[in-house]
């Protein structure tokens, strides 16, 4: 099994910096990029048909960009003014910095972990009498709010947008060596774009043990898994199976 075309069903790393391009280099690889699934925001009509009066809450979680955005679009389509005493409290760094572009970052309570929700949990045990609404997708992880309840945070969960499946009727006649997927609704969205889909001599790689099931749920191959000891990224993942395919010559 031989590699040497690849396509990752994320969207292309921005700048000329990533290892993916490194990887490319050094095997001589094909290495194409193509988001599997897209974000669409539910209008105004689904989200009072949830029942949650955002001014009830004094406190946010986001958990990606993506809360972010669509926490500020619906509050504008429903016209409701975030007051200024509304606390953030956000799963990283970068995301508490990519906040600067709807609030003041200095005028702000922002709170940020450090990339999961056990980091955030610890920030937010100091702010246990905040009332906490969580934005999110309709396939939210359970990690999130079974952490939260664990922890006694009380929290409203609402959906603010969804994630559904691509059009990638352009790829039909296209064959790749790998398919490299980062979240079940990818392999969704392959299933969904090519009903008659056949593995044969196609390698599948997968990130997360959520993905990686959702592989095999539907009765695929899994020929990579990341991350594992040996390989903590699925850069270093799928080198390590290049190398390994290298030595069954």
């Amino acid at each position: 099994m031989a590699i040497k075309t690849i396509l990752v069903s994320q969207p292309k790393p921005e700048g000329d910096k990533s290892p993916y391009f490194d990887l490319a280099e050094k095997y001589k690889l094909k290495i194409d990029f193509r988001p599997f699934i897209k974000v669409e925001g539910i209008d105004a009509k689904e989200f009072r048909a949830q029942r949650v009066n955002i001014a009830e809450h004094t406190a946010i979680i986001l958990t990606s960009k993506v809360a972010v955005d669509h926490f500020f679009r619906i509050a504008e389509e429903t016209r409701f003014e975030v007051p200024d005493s509304m606390k953030y409290f956000c799963i990283s760094e970068a995301v508490a910095l990519y906040l600067q572009k709807y609030v003041a970052y200095r005028k702000r309570k922002i709170f940020f972990g450090k990339q999961t929700i056990d980091d955030l949990v610890e920030v937010m045990k100091k702010h246990k009498t905040e009332k906490f609404l969580l934005p999110c997708t309709d396939i939210l992880r359970d990690i999130i709010p079974i952490t939260l309840e664990q922890h006694g945070f009380p929290f409203t969960k609402v959906i603010l947008y969804r994630t559904v499946a691509a059009d990638l009727s352009d790829l039909e006649n296209v064959y790749y060596d790998m398919l490299v997927f980062f979240s079940p609704g990818g392999i969704e969205s392959l299933l969904k774009n090519f009903p008659d889909f056949k593995q044969n001599d196609t390698a599948i790689a997968a990130f997360g043990p959520t993905t990686a099931n959702a592989v095999m749920k539907n009765n695929l191959r899994l020929d990579v898994h990341a991350p594992h000891p040996k390989a903590p990224s699925m850069v270093g993942a799928i080198e390590l199976f290049i190398k390994e395919q290298a030595k069954k010559k």
